[in-house]
């Protein structure tokens, strides 16, 4: 699962993953919702894709619930070209985890970890998945 916080130019991008052993569930998109508070200083724009676990009865209950801080606005259905993480996960999957297999689970994470380290270190990677997705022009 992954987020992308930043604000509302575009800049100071903060990417935000979690790795999950097996299928994404709602329980498991609930506990991430709830850690990205903790990282928010303002409301906060949740810019989501149509997955069905993203419109299940209780994700829908929770965002009516966190309605003060979190908004959601809706890509169009199958549009990963409009979505920045998508992008990232593509990056990734060309630099830090190419050619490597991942031994377990902690092995994948350690390598993703340091990938994204690498694009937060360079932000004009992650403002090319924005420019790219056309939701800031830079």
């Amino acid at each position: 699962m992954g987020a992308l916080r930043c604000d509302p130019t575009g800049r100071r991008l903060r990417w935000f993953l979690r790795l999950h052993r097996g299928s994404i569930r709602v329980p498991s998109l609930l506990v991430f919702l709830r850690a990205l508070k903790r990282h928010r200083r303002r409301p906060v724009l949740l810019v989501w894709d149509r997955l069905p676990g993203h419109r299940s009865r209780a994700v829908r209950t929770f965002l009516v619930d966190k309605r003060s801080w979190l908004t959601v606005e809706w890509l169009p259905p199958y549009s990963p070209q409009l979505n920045p993480i998508e992008l990232l996960w593509g990056h990734l999957d060309a630099t830090a985890l190419v050619n490597t297999p991942a031994e377990n689970l902690a092995h994948l994470g350690q390598r993703t970890r340091r990938g994204v380290a690498r694009v937060q270190a360079k932000p004009s990677i992650g403002r090319a998945f924005l420019s790219h997705t056309g939701l800031f022009t830079y």
